[in-house]
C-alpha cells in the first residue's frame, strides 16, 4: 500500500467548460503530484464565450463539505477561489482560520471575460475577514483595483499595489503583472523580502484558468514542503509552460494545458 500523497483542499466555484475554477484546480494538483479535494461554493454555466449563469450554494452546504473533509481526510494546504457573496467568504475564512495549513487566497473578481464573480458587497468581506488569513494572496490588477482602489499601468507601480493588499493582512502577496505590457513580469512580497518573477509573453490567445490554476500549484508546492518563493517560483514555472501548451476549444477563448508535462507539448520547464 502506497503512502498517501500530500492533500490540498480547494475551495471555490465549478466551471462547466471544464477550464477554470474547481476542475482547473484539481486538475493543476493532479499534474503536480498531490491529492486534490474539493468545497464547492457554486455552480456556473460556462463555454468558452463566457459564464450565462451562477448558482451560489448555501453556507451551511459549503460548512458541511469542508469539515467533512478537513475532519476526516485532513490537509496540507487549502486554496480559494470564487466565493460570490459576504455570508460566503466570511463563513469560508472562519473555517479557514481553524485549519493549520498554508492558505492561498485567490481573490476572484472578474472572469477572463469580464463577467462579475464576486458582488460588490463581498468585497470588503474578501478585505477584513479572507486576506488576513491567507499565506499568499495571488490578485491581478483588475482584483487589486476592486481591492484597494490602486490603479497599476506600469512595472514600477506594482510596489504600491503589493503594500496595499499587504495593508489588509497576507503574509505575502503575488501581485500579477500578467495585463501589463512587455513580458510577464510578477511581484511576489512579504513587505520586506521581494521576488519578481518574469517570463516571456506567449502568443497564446487560450489562456481562460490561468489564475486558478497559479494558486492551486501554490497551494500544491507549499502541501509538499515549499517555502512560499520556491512554491510561487514553480508555480509560475508550470502555468508558463500551460499557457504555451493552451488549445482552443469552443468559440471563444480555451483554457490553458494543466497536463502539458504528460503530453511533452512545448512551454517552460
Amino acid at each position: 500500500m502506497s503512502a498517501a500523497p500530500p492533500r490540498v483542499l480547494t475551495v471555490a466555484g465549478s466551471d462547466s467548460g471544464g477550464g477554470a475554477g474547481i476542475q482547473a484546480d484539481l486538475k493543476t494538483m493532479l499534474a503536480l503530484g498531490v491529492h486534490g479535494m474539493s468545497v464547492l461554493t457554486a455552480v456556473t454555466a460556462q463555454n468558452s464565450l463566457g459564464v450565462q449563469g451562477a448558482w451560489e450554494l448555501p453556507v451551511e452546504a459549503v460548512r458541511a463539505q469542508y469539515r467533512s473533509v478537513v475532519d476526516d481526510i485532513g490537509v496540507q494546504a487549502v486554496k480559494t477561489g470564487m466565493l460570490s457573496s459576504p455570508e460566503l467568504v466570511e463563513t469560508v475564512a472562519e473555517l479557514i482560520s481553524g485549519t493549520d495549513a498554508p492558505v492561498v487566497v485567490d481573490p476572484v473578481g472578474v472572469s477572463k471575460h469580464g463577467d462579475p464573480l464576486l458582488a460588490a458587497s463581498a468585497v470588503e468581506s474578501v478585505r477584513t475577514k479572507l486576506l488576513p488569513v491567507a499565506t499568499v494572496a495571488t490578485p491581478n490588477l483588475d482584483e487589486v483595483a476592486q481591492l484597494t482602489g490602486v490603479q497599476v499601468t506600469s512595472e514600477d507601480q506594482l510596489r504600491d499595489a503589493a503594500a496595499a493588499v499587504l495593508a489588509y493582512g497576507p503574509a505575502w502577496v503575488l501581485i500579477k503583472g500578467g495585463h501589463l505590457s512587455g513580458e510577464a513580469v510578477d511581484l511576489l512580497t512579504d513587505g520586506s523580502e521581494e521576488h519578481w518573477l518574469r517570463a516571456p509573453r506567449l502568443d497564446n490567445r487560450h489562456t481562460h484558468g490561468t489564475g486558478c490554476t497559479l494558486a492551486s500549484a501554490i497551494a500544491s508546492r507549499l502541501a509538499k514542503g515549499d517555502c512560499v518563493p520556491e512554491a510561487v517560483t514553480a508555480a509560475k514555472e508550470y502555468v508558463t509552460g500551460a499557457i504555451a501548451a493552451g488549445f482552443a476549444l469552443g468559440a471563444g477563448i480555451g483554457p490553458v494545458d494543466h497536463g502539458w508535462r504528460f503530453r511533452g507539448t512545448h512551454g517552460a520547464g
